[in-house]
């Protein structure tokens, strides 16, 4: 079993995924709050990392 090989999706497909991943961020945020509200700063910092690399290299295609 190759779990990293390469595929494609179509647009429903990565916004249902994009849904998804949202959602659990959410579960996750509502239920261990007290955790998640600790780690707030480093995790908004590794969003704006991985963003600003994602649209980089969307800008260069």
């Amino acid at each position: 079993m190759n779990i990293l090989k390469t595929f494609t999706l179509t647009w429903w497909q990565t916004g249902l995924f994009k849904v998804g991943m949202l959602a659990l961020g959410l579960v996750i945020g509502a239920h261990w709050h007290g955790f998640v509200a600790t780690y707030i700063p480093a995790l908004g910092i590794v969003a704006v990392i991985s963003l600003a690399c994602v649209s980089y290299v969307w800008f260069k295609q």
